[in-house]
């Protein structure tokens, strides 16, 4: 779809559209779209004859998908990442990818506090000791994260968010983040770094909130957990931690899981993995590590947020409006 094609679907009247909803959507939402006369399928077969997907992380959009659905028009991401859909293949065939940015920010900002704090007062460690009949208070001495350096590999809206609440609470920010402007760091209180290994460097927490891309898979690595200094600001043996809320490939699993293994790391905890679902993979069975099966945004709260987000994109598409959130741009040039 061309400016020119795209300028004649804006002058278009209102359709009705066929949609496609792989991943679930919330049942409110799903109702907005039906009452604005659309046709709603939650089981579909097949992507061929609709208009419209929308999707969530389980659903891979590939090359091979794209082309089984000729008719589709647009590509709703109902959440953030779309390293799930094949951006080229959706572009080259004029196909609207768009995602909901704003709509889990609040709930992967709580999940990835909770990480944090789990891992440094042994939370999970002191959940299974009790299960299992163990009293182990005297080998849970945990620490404090006031008075640490909390650094981010990626500072975008969900890291923008974790900073203001550890700030809050005492700890001091670091970020690397080579495409934020240095005056938006500045004004979250948070140092800007040009070079990644500097923040592994300076940090004994690290969180990861960054996109998937060639330059981001594996960025986490036995070389850059290495560098990490194991004594927190304040002068406090507090060891290393590591969590990701993000997306899976960022972090090199088997370097993590050696990390643990030799001590570099004191903790880590992931709520996204390489392959998913995770069954089997080696580091869920490390003492120190605790994990969630990605539901950074599965909250109420968000799964509503995301679902009228995502009706409201489609009613407007269909309307004939441009959506606020599209992915590939150039698909409008």
């Amino acid at each position: 779809m061309n400016m020119r094609m795209l300028m004649e679907w804006v002058q278009t009247p209102h359709i009705v559209a066929r949609i496609a909803v792989t991943d679930g959507m919330a049942e409110a939402a799903v109702a907005k779209l039906v009452d604005a006369g659309h046709d709603v399928d939650l089981n579909p077969g097949s992507l061929d004859g609709f208009d419209a997907v929308v999707i969530r992380s389980a659903t891979k959009m590939t090359a091979e998908a794209i082309a089984a659905a000729p008719s589709l028009q647009l590509i709703g991401r109902a959440g953030v990442g779309v390293d799930n859909i094949d951006l080229n293949t959706a572009t080259s065939a004029g196909i609207l990818v768009c995602n909901t940015p704003g709509s889990s920010t609040q709930s992967v900002v709580e999940l990835t506090l909770g990480h944090l704090l789990a891992s440094t007062r042994h939370i999970p460690t002191a959940d299974r000791d009790l299960r299992s009949g163990k009293w182990t208070k005297k080998s849970l001495k945990g620490t404090e994260l006031a008075g640490k350096r909390l650094g981010f590999i990626g500072f975008g809206r969900i890291a923008q968010g974790v900073g203001r609440i550890a700030h809050a609470i005492g700890m001091e920010l670091h970020a690397y983040d080579p495409y934020l402007p240095a005056h938006i760091a500045e004004e979250q209180n948070c140092t800007l770094h040009a070079d990644v290994n500097d923040v592994f460097l300076l940090c004994t927490h690290i969180a990861i909130h960054c996109n998937l891309t060639e330059e981001t898979h594996h960025l986490v690595n036995s070389e850059t957990l290495n560098m990490m200094p194991g004594i927190g600001a304040d002068g406090t043996a507090c060891g290393n931690h590591l969590v990701s809320c993000a997306r899976g490939g960022v972090v090199n699993e088997s370097d993590a899981l050696i990390a643990l293994e030799n001590g570099t790391l004191s903790s880590c905890a992931l709520d996204v993995f390489e392959v998913e679902p995770a069954d089997g993979n080696p580091i869920l069975m490390h003492e120190n590590f605790h994990g969630t099966p990605h539901i950074g945004a599965a909250t109420r709260e968000a799964q509503a947020r995301i679902g009228f987000e995502m009706a409201d994109l489609l009613i407007g598409f269909f309307a004939g409006q441009v959506p606020h959130s599209v992915v590939n741009r150039a698909v409008l040039e």
